[in-house]
């Protein structure tokens, strides 16, 4: 096997695997937390890359970059406060009812896009260096090829995993996340208004979502289905990494994207799809708990 390709593609796969994490990360909170399958968590990338692209159409450059990340944060935390109030938290009980609506709220954002921006995709303009790349000739990794924008994905990702994690451990709504997660009944008992978390917490993975529909827009056109790309692979990792365990989406995400980045040396890119999904289920009969078994003090009757 040439060592440059391979080198190529271990990159690519911890680059694929921040993009499953940022689409993942969304659905293990309100998964983890309030058990709810929300079939519309696609289109939040799609929201945010849309809001990416009418930004940078308006202010270009990096400050442009900046604020379309905001602003994709912030436009789809309020749609997904939207869907929180007046869809799930109505049918929580009731998770068929609950995932038959979201797949309806899916198709109707679909349309809705298809109407205002057209069936065919739209280029976000990205600022010029995120279009370079860095070429290593020398050395170990002699033959490594480092886009500027999968570096820039990482960076992103990074960060967002870092303040999750303050979030979550270091401050007050963290807390009440956290014991909300481990018994609701509880948490609710102690005084914790457990439906306000859950509106926080569908807020703050909806924004996460949006966020990463921006980074997914450097990567290629901006189209009404572009979320389903990866709504799919987002429900593997959070299966695979246990419900509601960020370190377990985390692990997760890097093992399925060097999975599907080193089987592409191999086979096409619809075989690899095959392969990741003949490996989760492989996994998840080894291991039903996830790569990190969840813990509450709850207990299910």
């Amino acid at each position: 096997m040439d060592s440059a390709l391979f080198l190529n593609q271990v990159f690519n796969g911890f680059s694929v695997a921040s993009l499953y994490l940022l689409a993942a990360l969304g659905l293990s909170l309100s998964f983890g937390l309030m058990r709810v399958i929300n079939m519309a968590h696609g289109e939040m990338l799609m929201l945010g890359g849309y809001l990416a692209f009418l930004t940078l159409s308006i202010i270009p450059g990096f400050v442009g970059l900046l604020l379309a990340i905001v602003v994709a944060f912030i436009g789809a935390a309020l749609v997904g406060s939207v869907i929180q109030s007046a869809l799930i938290r109505r049918l929580t009980s009731r998770p068929l009812d609950t995932l038959l609506a979201t797949w309806g709220v899916s198709l109707i954002l679909q349309q809705a896009a298809r109407d205002i921006f057209g069936p065919i995709g739209v280029e976000v303009q990205a600022p010029a260096w995120l279009n370079a790349s860095i070429q290593i000739r020398d050395g170990a990794l002699a033959g490594l090829t480092i886009p500027s924008a999968r570096l820039f994905i990482l960076l992103v990702m990074a960060l967002v995993l870092g303040g999750l994690a303050l979030l979550l451990t270091k401050t007050r709504i963290g807390l009440m996340v956290r014991a909300s997660n481990q018994d609701r009944m509880m948490a609710a008992a102690t005084g914790i208004d457990v439906k306000r978390v859950d509106l926080a917490v569908f807020c703050l993975g909806s924004g996460i979502a949006g966020l990463a529909g921006v980074v997914l827009a450097l990567l290629g056109p901006v189209t009404p289905s572009v979320g389903q790309s990866y709504i799919v692979p987002a429900f593997l990792v959070v299966v695979m990494g246990g419900l509601g365990s960020i370190l377990g989406t985390t692990l997760s995400a890097l093992i399925l994207g060097l999975i599907a980045a080193l089987s592409q040396i191999f086979v096409d890119v619809s075989i690899a799809q095959v392969l990741l999904l003949v490996f989760v289920i492989f996994f998840i009969q080894v291991r039903p708990q996830g790569v990190i078994a969840p813990t509450s003090r709850a207990l299910d009757f």
